[in-house]
């Protein structure tokens, strides 16, 4: 579905110049699966997190849990880059976050608490160059997410060498005790960061009005019955703009 934001054209943020053009649509039919592991294998092939496979593909048993939605991002139409969202709560726990940072997110989930835990950000590593907004209208599901669950926390497991772009946008904090491997990626660690939704949400939005969403974009975004959680609503606010630059696509976010 197209983007439910409407920035201020007077006051154009990273990413607004994008808006009209692009399609947030879930990643379901057999094909656009196929298309999404694409995508991912010539994205981690070339940012040198895999090896060449016959396959050519990119899956793993996260892609069907009933906590995960899976996104295409389509400029004009082509899929450009692609995020999986994860909604864990006490009854759904099943991601790779989980499993590399369970003692720090189990005892939490155990009193209650909501995340959303975004995963497999990725870009077509063809046109990603054409497109530097990628970044910013690919992770904004992660927050439009947030808003649809009511979350606690948002978190994002990431390239040590990434915390800077998500401290300084997203308002994380690292709370992962040290970096730690990431399954399948041996030569690469992940730290786990962190944000309190309820605290830092005007703060962001303040920054990056691109993250604004209507409650209509949300519904249509995430509600599917029976694989997720009832929502609880937020009420929106009017944000301001701050531009920052964005890591590259194609690695561990």
């Amino acid at each position: 579905m197209k983007s439910g934001a409407e920035p201020n054209a007077a006051h154009l943020p990273r990413g607004a110049a994008l808006f009209d053009r692009i399609d947030y649509r879930l990643i379901e039919t057999p094909e656009d699966k196929d298309s999404l592991y694409l995508m991912r294998y010539r994205a981690y092939l070339q940012a040198g997190l895999i090896e060449p496979s016959a396959s050519l593909r990119v899956t793993d048993r996260f892609d069907e849990t009933p906590n995960t939605w899976n996104f295409g991002i389509y400029v004009d139409g082509e899929l450009c880059s692609a995020v999986r969202i994860h909604l864990l709560t006490s009854e759904w726990r099943m991601s790779y976050t989980t499993e590399v940072f369970g003692d720090v997110l189990h005892p939490r989930l155990d009193r209650g608490e909501v995340f959303v835990d975004p995963c497999r950000f990725v870009a077509d590593p063809d046109k990603q160059q054409r497109f530097p907004e990628l970044p910013y209208l690919t992770v904004r599901l992660a927050f439009v997410a947030c808003d649809h669950f009511n979350a606690d926390t948002g978190l994002a497991m990431i390239r040590t060498d990434h915390q800077a772009f998500y401290r300084r946008v997203f308002l994380h904090e690292t709370i992962s005790p040290e970096p730690r491997g990431f399954p399948g990626w041996p030569t690469k660690k992940a730290v786990l960061m962190a944000t309190d939704v309820r605290r830092q949400r005007d703060r962001v939005l303040a920054r990056f009005p691109i993250m604004r969403s209507s409650a209509f974009e949300r519904r249509m975004l995430f509600e599917r019955s029976p694989r997720q959680a009832a929502p609880r609503p937020m009420l929106l606010t009017t944000p301001r703009t701050l531009d920052v630059a964005a890591p590259a696509l194609g690695s561990i976010y």
